[in-house]
């Protein structure tokens, strides 16, 4: 599978404007094709602008579609082969076993996620019926569960280019509330990010869900990141990293 050094916002594959990033093998110091060119205001504009249009649809998928589109996503990671782990292994110069067994962690996580999805205990939904006949007033039929925030930012990590990353614990989450995902990708490994971000926009297609339930960002934290968490569109925001990157996107 091509990877062509690019943003996916929505359905479409994007080239920045702003500072070129560039993955380097840690452990021979090569610097790895190809060039990734970071996004700015605009890119986050439109991926916010997708994701809220998205999410009026999003909400009201099923459970079970909600299921099926995680698991579609984890047998897409699965179909990228050995491709993924020899640019994760480039990108972090982290151990093929090692990576092996974080993409096996990564696609078990989407497809525990879809398992809880599917009970839907998860949902917490309680329901007072109405006692028309109570004193001294009578109550109302009450009714409540949890439903989704609305669009999520996910910050992946540098040290798990997958389990904490483009498809990861805060993205599996999220999809499975029923909140479209906007990822910023870190900078470290852009390629391996690149070719799970393609999985991900693969399931989104495969199951007839709106474009923008998923977009992939690259670009500084200065400029994508604290304009993804101050967006009034973003609802939530889940982060992996430091406390000073965190503190500096609040």
């Amino acid at each position: 599978m091509p990877i062509n050094g690019q943003m996916l916002i929505g359905r479409d594959a994007v080239s920045g404007s702003s500072q070129p990033i560039h993955a380097v093998n840690p452990a021979t110091g090569e610097t790895l094709e190809p060039t990734y060119v970071g996004g700015g205001k605009a890119e986050v504009e439109r991926a916010c602008e997708l994701a809220e249009a998205a999410f009026a649809t999003y909400r009201e998928t099923s459970l079970e579609e909600r299921a099926a589109f995680l698991e579609t996503i984890a047998s897409e990671i699965e179909a990228i082969g050995d491709e993924l782990i020899e640019r994760a292994i480039a990108e972090t110069g982290l151990p093929r076993a090692r990576l092996e067994g974080e993409r096996g962690r990564t696609c078990g996580q989407l497809r525990l996620f879809a398992a809880v999805v599917r009970a839907g205990e998860w949902l917490d939904v309680r329901i007072d019926p109405a006692l028309p006949e109570r004193q001294p007033m009578p109550r109302a039929d009450l009714r409540q569960r949890h439903i989704p925030l609305g669009p999520v930012a996910v910050f992946g990590a540098s040290n798990f280019p997958l389990a904490f990353s483009v498809a990861g614990g805060d993205t599996a989450s999220a999809l499975a509330a029923g909140c479209p995902v906007i990822v910023k990708g870190h900078s470290a490994h852009p390629g391996t990010s690149e070719l799970v971000g393609r999985a991900v926009q693969r399931a989104v297609e495969t199951r007839g869900l709106p474009e923008g339930t998923f977009s992939l960002l690259f670009g500084s934290g200065s400029e994508i990141g604290q304009a993804l968490v101050s967006d009034p569109r973003i609802q939530a925001v889940g982060f992996t990293g430091s406390r000073g990157g965190g503190t500096a996107l609040m």
